[in-house]
């Protein structure tokens, strides 16, 4: 099952910050015992490459790298295992050097302008992020209209309580967030307290799509 299949069958992506590499075992155990097994591990520390490497190794797990904003950082995360590349915005040469190394390339786009340049970049999915701040499922709504065939991974602002509102959108795949893996309990290796957030998440998905 390729990435982005994964992603619109589990509806919600897992935003990690990662401060040490040996929270990636518990953090693995975590994601596939609470039945949520991937996530998108953010360049924003040292340690994020070895817990993506790590992540990675382990079978039916499906990790990306998220906050990648130079060609380099694509390569740097390639190389550690990564299997999809999260930006914040919308970068010609990131966005090249993802379909070079052969992985799905995610960048962001919240306007009309951006959103026509991926689709001249050959995508079909962006992020829209950050998804509260730019209007949320109105602005997304908008934007899709005119953009038939593109889909969108908002993410910023969202949690349990506004969940629902994005995955009614037939042109959103999935959302990202971090309410299901707080940096904190992640650093603690706080598994029981993870499996308990990363399965409420799980359990909103289903109520807000069911079957």
């Amino acid at each position: 099952m390729t990435p982005l299949a994964q992603l619109r069958m589990h509806g919600v992506l897992p935003v990690v910050v990662a401060d040490d590499r040996d929270c990636a075992v518990s953090l693995g155990d975590a994601l596939v015992a609470g039945g949520l097994p991937l996530a998108e591990v953010t360049l924003r520390t040292p340690a994020a490459l070895d817990v993506i490497r790590v992540l990675a190794q382990r079978t039916g797990v499906l990790v990306g790298a998220g906050t990648v904003l130079t060609a380099d950082q694509v390569d740097a995360a390639v190389d550690a295992g990564a299997a999809f590349v999260v930006s914040p915005g919308l970068s010609r040469a990131v966005v090249d050097r993802c379909f070079e190394r052969g992985v799905l390339p995610i960048p962001g786009a919240v306007t009309a302008t951006e959103v026509q340049a991926a689709l001249e970049l050959g995508l079909d999915t962006v992020k829209f992020f950050p998804a509260e701040s730019v209007g949320g499922t109105a602005a997304i709504a908008a934007l899709a209209a005119p953009f038939v065939g593109m889909s969108f991974v908002p993410t910023g602002g969202i949690n349990t309580s506004n969940l629902d509102s994005y995955l009614a959108l037939a042109c959103v795949i999935a959302v990202g967030g971090s309410w299901m893996v707080p940096r904190d309990l992640v650093s603690a290796q706080d598994v029981a307290s993870l499996v308990y957030l990363i399965a409420g998440a799980v359990a909103e998905v289903n109520k807000s799509r069911p079957g």
